[in-house]
């Protein structure tokens, strides 16, 4: 409830997607839309006031955006700063002591900014802005750019923790551009906002906060994520269908680094025609335990799915079919084969879904079938699940359910031979 008695009102077809969009928003600058102005010709006096539909969705969705990128935004300059104290302290502090030092490495051609940094800081103690001891010191009150510079002067300290400076610097650049149109409150661009995440992941990849490759953890935890994800149990991100999935999700991505992959569904599309034969056999002989289960292509079920679709008698088990005798050609040519298992089922399918469990962390794409639409078209939930970054509840969320009913059909399926 603002201060003229305005309530925002509840999200619309304007929103945009994703954890951080959701109602109630993320931490971050609102965004300002001027409001609307009378016609020409109005005998009104003074401005209108009030905002039309269309305005309130377009400061929701600045503000939704402006949110998501503050956070990347902050999570960087945070770590900037650990980085750039860690590498610097240890050079100046002994010899200029307490907080000078950050004044002797900001050297003549720092010495402006550093010096704003100091008087912003009393103006804080004074007015009691600082909540939080840890905070009170010059280094805090440093911005991003500023502690670039710090990096930058002094590259030949950081050169042994960091291959590439122009890796470091380009990303920061790139940033650039997103920190001054948040600061200022001004418009945000989806391809920016997007330009702004991947950089910050780069970034943070290459000041040693992050965890590995993406085929390692599969899918990079996000930072909002991180903040918001409670909220929605364990599903990290929801799409229309699986071409869309497969964009930001790649199969490689998925499978690759998989220590254990359990399937359920009716032709496995995802993994057999998505995942090479060749790159599957590799997954298995570095360890990964996997498990294939597969509607039985001659059970009444896969011609009562073929009528709902509308195919030919026959085409769907025909492909289903294929699929099982491509994943035993993979099965055949493997050392140990007993690592490698594949069943059948006979019930109704209700589901396809895909476990996939990593060293440290796991994720599951989740797909139920509908009546009149090809598992490419359906919509697509994924779920987190294990590891570092699950809500303090993952113990009721949706992974868990899958992999309880995935267990419950295997026990009553059976081997192919």
């Amino acid at each position: 409830m603002s201060s003229g008695g305005l309530e925002l009102p509840p999200g619309d077809s304007g929103q945009e997607g994703g954890p951080a969009d959701a109602p109630g928003g993320v931490p971050g600058a609102a965004a300002a839309v001027s409001p609307a102005q009378p016609a020409a010709g109005e005998g009104r006096a003074g401005a209108e006031l009030d905002w039309s539909a269309e305005a309130w969705s377009e400061v929701r969705t600045r503000a939704q955006r402006a949110g998501r990128a503050y956070i990347w935004l902050n999570l960087i300059e945070q770590r900037l700063r650990s980085v750039v104290g860690a590498v610097l302290r240890p050079v100046y502090e002994p010899v200029h002591g307490g907080d000078d030092w950050v004044v002797a490495a900001a050297g003549p051609a720092g010495q402006e900014w550093v010096q704003r940094a100091v008087a912003v800081r009393e103006v804080s103690r004074r007015k009691g802005y600082l909540l939080d001891p840890a905070d009170d010191n010059v280094l805090s009150f440093l911005t991003l750019p500023q502690l670039r510079e710090l990096m930058v002067q002094h590259w030949p300290c950081f050169e042994p923790y960091f291959d590439d400076r122009r890796e470091i610097e380009l990303a920061l650049d790139e940033l650039e551009v997103t920190r001054n149109v948040v600061s200022r409150n001004r418009a945000l661009s989806r391809a920016v906002l997007e330009q702004a995440e991947r950089a910050s992941a780069r970034l943070l990849e290459v000041l040693g906060a992050g965890s590995g490759s993406p085929s390692a953890d599969r899918l990079p935890i996000d930072a909002v994520e991180d903040l918001v994800g409670d909220r929605y149990a364990d599903v990290i991100s929801v799409h229309p269908d699986r071409v869309r999935l497969q964009r930001q999700l790649p199969a490689e991505d998925l499978f690759g680094g998989a220590r254990r992959l359990d399937a359920i569904g009716i032709g496995l599309n995802l993994l057999v025609q998505n995942f090479s034969g060749r790159r599957l056999v590799r997954l298995s002989e570095a360890g990964c335990r996997v498990r294939l289960l597969f509607l039985n292509p001659a059970s009444s079920a896969v011609k009562r799915r073929e009528r709902e679709l509308g195919l030919r008698k026959g085409e769907l088990s025909r492909s289903v079919e294929m699929n099982i005798l491509h994943v035993r050609r993979v099965r055949a040519g493997l050392k140990d084969p007993s690592r490698f298992d594949i069943h059948v089922f006979d019930e109704t399918p209700r589901f396809t879904a895909y476990l996939v469990e990593g060293e440290s962390s796991g994720i599951a794409v989740v797909q139920s079938y509908l009546r009149r639409a090809r598992g490419m078209e359906a919509p697509v939930l994924v779920l987190r699940g294990g590891g570092r970054g699950v809500p303090k509840d993952a113990d009721h969320g949706l992974f868990q359910t899958y992999r309880e009913e995935f267990e419950s059909v295997w026990e009553d399926s059976r081997p192919v031979s």
